[in-house]
């Protein structure tokens, strides 16, 4: 698309390929090159030092991100009794307390960002796999989605408030939404920073050499702005 490709080489034209910018300088750039005609995500881009083909070289985590992600995030939980009423009571969107919702999902659908379970629940999710899967809906213990019952509502509201998973690929990269580009700096900031940190303390203790090579910042639609990776790391996280 030749109208495309102007709109994204007039905004590449404002950043320096060769320069490393500081957070603060890279959120601004984000927002000025940010050419989509709706409020897009801003995401962060790490490459890690680190082997994603050893299983003790894993990241993996999850975040609350303190200014949430811009968006009503909707949230479904797999349980029963006590569970699907405690689900209920602390805002779920969806709870699954019986076979309606799963025969659904089988079919197809997938109209939440967020799914939670209670661990007895998942002999009933397992068939699901290969639709939650995919789509990185699959509850886990790593994620923080799959839960006691006594702890849905605290998963509820974090996964509400803007709780973001971060997981290494098979390239050691990971790739985080941190917020959207109409978004004031200071939140934008004080968000990649809280990301920043969680995925320094992620360090595998086997990890050798330089573990954070490469931090870029970029818009859904726009290009890419790279960050200086020690100033990064010296992000100041919000209390």
């Amino acid at each position: 698309m030749p109208k495309r490709g102007k709109k994204y080489k007039q905004a590449a034209a404002k950043i320096d390929r060769n320069r490393l910018y500081s957070p603060e300088e890279a959120i601004k750039l984000v927002k000025d090159t940010s050419y989509a005609n709706f409020d897009a995500t801003v995401e962060l881009h790490m490459r890690l030092g680190v082997d994603p083909r050893h299983a003790d070289q894993q990241v993996r985590g999850t975040v609350v991100l303190p200014h949430g992600l811009g968006k009503d995030v909707k949230v479904l939980v797999f349980a029963q009794g006590e569970g699907a009423r405690l689900a209920k009571e602390a805002g779920a969107d969806y709870v699954a307390e019986d076979d309606e919702l799963i025969k659904k999902i089988q079919e197809g659908w997938t109209d939440f960002d967020v799914a939670i379970a209670t661990p007895d629940m998942m002999g009933k999710i397992g068939r699901l796999g290969r639709i939650l899967g995919p789509r990185g809906l699959m509850p886990s213990p790593k994620a923080g989605t799959l839960v006691q019952v006594d702890d849905i509502p605290r998963a509820v509201k974090e996964a509400k408030a803007g709780r973001v998973e971060f997981r290494v690929d098979k390239g050691g990269n990971i790739h985080v939404p941190i917020g959207k580009v109409s978004f004031p700096d200071k939140k934008l900031y004080d968000n990649m920073a809280v990301v920043v940190d969680a995925i320094k303390k992620a360090r595998p203790a086997s990890a050798k050499g330089t573990y954070i090579k490469r931090v870029t910042l970029a818009p859904t639609m726009g290009p890419g702005v790279r960050v200086d990776p020690a100033q990064a790391q010296a992000m100041e996280v919000p209390e």
